[in-house]
């Protein structure tokens, strides 16, 4: 098992390619379809994650894509499962198995991760429907003394229970340990609160016997706060984001997928390109690729606006975000 998940942990981090995350929960893809004045019903979330499951050749720069329960259980118009067009295309499915974030108990401002109850069942049947990689997002928060080390050891060891279980279900995790860009803080506060986090996790990854080769990081990028007064540009985000996984990602981790986290298309695909032309010209043992969602979407459903006749245009508006993000991942944006 160990070596079927290796490789796909690397197939996942494939040379010009990254991971579609299409896993918003029905509350999240209901904002985002507000956005376009579409109502959140199940038929029209299935048309939006239709369009995009059945653009060609996505799969030139798309390697798997992140699926939420409900995706992962449709089909398309002509009753083709979702897993299958997926698989079609070259590309490998995944699921989110967290079940979101609550109040942390006693830690005023911070958040926890629920969703371990019963979760070795659920993985056993995702695998069963299809999935060959799973997802686990912790949240930390910046702000006046936070994170503490309370939060961050809480999610740390949730992390790790969740990456143990999803390998003993032969599922690749993606362990996601989000650091948060809300809020005015200094990028030097985020390399703290990342440093730390990044730390914390692989401590309890090791304890709690999970393979690192057979797994995938989904960490934030070291950033100023999204309210900062002088926010850093590319180049400082990415020597301070490479010298931060120097400094805690051991060289066993085939592969680091960020996440966008809130930053537009344009910042989220610079700043790769950035770390990326960094990592490469300083030796970075892992591969560097990106997860987003909100940064491959955004265009492609402003583009679609719930109308069919906009599916075509729509689609070539994925594929361009798609191939511009596949070129940052490489450093070769322009």
């Amino acid at each position: 098992m160990g070596n079927n998940l290796h490789d796909i942990a690397n197939a996942m981090v494939a040379r010009g390619k990254g991971i579609l995350a299409a896993d918003e929960s029905t509350g999240t893809i209901g904002r985002r379809l507000a956005s376009i004045n579409v109502a959140n019903e199940e038929p029209n979330r299935r048309a939006w994650r239709q369009l995009l499951f059945t653009t060609e050749g996505y799969g030139k720069y798309i390697s798997g894509v992140i699926l939420y329960d409900e995706t992962l259980r449709q089909s398309s118009d002509d009753e083709i499962p979702f897993v299958e067009l997926l698989q079609n295309e070259g590309v490998i499915p995944g699921i989110k198995v967290d079940k979101s974030t609550n109040p942390l108990a006693g830690a005023p401002g911070e958040l926890t991760t629920d969703g371990l109850d019963g979760l070795r069942d659920r993985l056993n049947e995702y695998y069963e429907l299809g999935a060959r990689f799973t997802k686990w997002r912790a949240v930390i928060t910046i702000g006046d003394h936070i994170p503490s080390d309370y939060c961050i050891n809480v999610n740390a060891h949730a992390l790790g229970r969740f990456a143990a279980l999803s390998q003993e279900a032969g599922l690749v995790p993606i362990v996601e340990p989000e650091v948060l860009m809300d809020g005015d803080h200094s990028i030097e506060y985020c390399e703290w609160a990342t440093e730390k986090t990044l730390d914390r996790t692989f401590e309890e990854l090791k304890t709690q016997r999970v393979d690192l080769e057979g797994m995938v990081l989904k960490p934030n990028m070291v950033l100023s706060g999204t309210d900062a007064e002088d926010r850093a540009d590319a180049e400082e985000v990415a020597r301070r984001t490479v010298g931060c996984f120097k400094r805690t990602i051991p060289a066993a981790v085939p592969g680091i997928a960020f996440l966008s986290g809130g930053q537009g298309d344009e910042e989220a695909t610079v700043n790769l390109d950035a770390i990326n032309k960094l990592a490469q010209s300083d030796g970075a043992p892992w591969e560097l690729t990106f997860s987003y969602g909100r940064g491959l979407q955004a265009t492609p459903l402003q583009t679609w606006g719930g109308n069919p006749n906009n599916v075509p245009a729509a689609q070539e508006a994925f594929i361009e975000r798609s191939i511009a993000t596949a070129a940052a991942r490489e450093g070769n944006y322009v």
